[in-house]
């Protein structure tokens, strides 16, 4: 069940009641695609963090080790020590990042794994029982995420054809909740909405799933090419189509700016790999802007990452100057402090964004963050 606690504009402050527990949003979930955060960071990592929520991915799973493996172990919480929320993504964004490798057909999508080849098939029922056997709280529908610079007529053909597989999605899961050995009986399912940048076929989208009276529902197809002001807009244009009193998604989104101007226009939830991705390869945030540990200047720099910072790696006091060494020596305990270090910043922000809406002061307080990281450091 979920609850609006506060509104600064279209910007919410809400709860998402679950089987696992109350995620309190504006939330950042943390991006594990395979049951793990790159960078060997562990659950217990990220309870200590502050991490609410945690995503993993259907299809990676799926491929290897296997849902029903996993579901032999009684689940992806259990297979992972993780008794949190756990959203996993469908797949759907899998029928765009491995175009070369599959076809699309009304049934569903056709692939060959990118690990060893093999034939896979996926469609919405697919999708559904592997995520039932994962047991994640919530499932996200089977989708495709057409290309930002797919014309319109594609887009279009696409979009209705998403739909059907969400109606396919909603009964299956019906279907599997109701079953004596599901997992997680109340597996809740999340609606996509696509479109591109066509801003009236995102309208109807938008309006027609709104209708199937969903758990919750994601803005798909964003962050794949577009600039960030036709993201805002396509933002701004969708949301008032989408029910008030559900959670709304947006996906794959994004750095600490795209996030504060995503939770103004009315996001409750957000990934993104960019925390740990930059942070493997040492670049960090800051409230004084991104830094990267690879420049020279941090060679003799005997500060922590960031002073004042909460994160376990600048608490301890390890220097700047050690990380790098890390980094450079290509051990891993480099990439597992730059991590952490960048999801508890991620995390922590949402912590701020919720406080600030809790006491009217989000505009505020999106100013004043986004000047200081744009200020850049002293």
């Amino acid at each position: 069940m979920y609850k609006v606690l506060k509104q600064e504009g279209r910007a919410k402050r809400g709860e998402l009641r679950t089987v696992h527990g109350v995620v309190q949003t504006p939330v950042f979930m943390n991006v594990g695609t395979v049951a793990a955060i790159k960078g060997a960071v562990s659950t217990e990592d990220l309870e200590q963090i502050g991490t609410q929520i945690e995503l993993s991915n259907t299809y990676h799973l799926h491929v290897r080790p296997g849902d029903k493996l996993i579901k032999e172990f009684g689940g992806l919480h259990k297979f992972m020590s993780w008794d949190k929320p756990i959203l996993t993504d469908s797949g759907g964004f899998q029928v765009f990042s491995l175009a070369g490798l599959r076809k699309i057909k009304e049934e569903g999508v056709y692939f060959n794994s990118h690990v060893d080849g093999r034939k896979i098939f996926m469609g919405p029922e697919e999708s559904m029982q592997i995520q039932s056997n994962l047991g994640s709280t919530i499932a996200m529908a089977f989708d495709e995420c057409p290309s930002s610079v797919a014309d319109r007529n594609y887009v279009q053909n696409s979009v209705e054809r998403t739909t059907r597989w969400l109606e396919r999605c909603k009964k299956e899961m019906k279907r599997l909740n109701s079953l004596e050995d599901t997992i997680n009986p109340n597996q809740m399912l999340f609606g996509i909405n696509q479109g591109a940048i066509f801003e009236d076929i995102r309208m109807e989208h938008a309006k027609r799933i709104s209708e199937m009276d969903l758990d919750g529902y994601a803005l798909g197809g964003l962050a794949v090419g577009e600039t960030h002001e036709q993201m805002y807009h396509i933002i701004e244009e969708t949301i008032p189509y989408l029910p008030k009193d559900k959670p709304t998604y947006l996906m794959g989104v994004g750095t600490p700016a795209n996030i504060l101007e995503a939770v103004e226009r009315g996001i409750d939830f957000f990934d993104c790999v960019y925390p740990t991705r930059n942070g493997r390869h040492g670049h960090l945030y800051t409230n004084h802007g991104k830094i990267n540990l690879f420049n020279a200047k941090y060679e003799l720099d005997g500060r922590p990452i960031e002073e004042g910072c909460g994160c376990p790696v600048c608490r301890r006091g390890y220097s700047r100057a050690y990380i790098r060494h890390l980094l450079k020596a290509k051990e891993m305990l480099g990439m597992r402090f730059c991590v952490l270090h960048n999801l508890y910043f991620y995390n922590t922000m949402m912590t701020e964004i919720r406080e600030a809406l809790d006491t009217g002061n989000f505009v505020a307080y999106k100013k004043a963050k986004l000047d200081g990281m744009q200020a850049g450091e002293s």
